[in-house]
């Protein structure tokens, strides 16, 4: 009866871990930003706009300004272009490396440097960007992207 028991057990743990659906794709060099960090959301912001379909998530992360300027480009492909200057087929963004433990938890502002690595036309890019961010109801958001200073 034990066995019998101990089996059914196992087989309801089995099942119920490869029964959790699709996982969203983690963001970071490893994919293991945590998202309460303002990394993850200068990340994400980017991500949204060089890979989903549209700008709404980019919106949603963004203060009012920022998603005013965001909306009067309409399209992912009018943002890459005229707002950050930065055009790429395919691309790996990821946010600069640093030892700050315990640094955005009391933080209100942020500035995180960004680089992006892909191609454009079968050609090797590589660029950085750097955003602001600023903490508004315990959620990170981006203020502004800074030019390439090296342009």
């Amino acid at each position: 009866m034990q066995k019998k028991w101990t089996f059914y057990v196992f087989a309801t743990l089995f099942i119920l871990t490869s029964c959790g659906g699709e996982k969203e794709k983690g963001l970071g060099k490893y994919g293991m930003l945590d998202e309460s960090t303002p990394e993850y959301a200068a990340v994400r912001f980017m991500t949204s706009i060089y890979q989903d379909d549209n700008i709404d998530a980019a919106v949603s992360l963004s203060t009012p300004k920022m998603a005013r300027i965001l909306s009067r480009y309409h399209t992912n492909r009018n943002v890459q272009r005229h707002l950050l200057n930065l055009k790429f087929d395919t691309v790996e963004i990821t946010p600069e490396e640093r030892s700050r433990v315990g640094r955005s938890e009391f933080s209100e502002k942020a500035t995180i440097t960004l680089f992006f690595s892909g191609t454009l036309n079968a050609n090797k890019q590589e660029d950085l960007r750097r955003v602001d961010l600023v903490r508004e109801n315990g959620q990170w958001l981006v203020a502004r992207i800074h030019p390439d200073h090296f342009m």
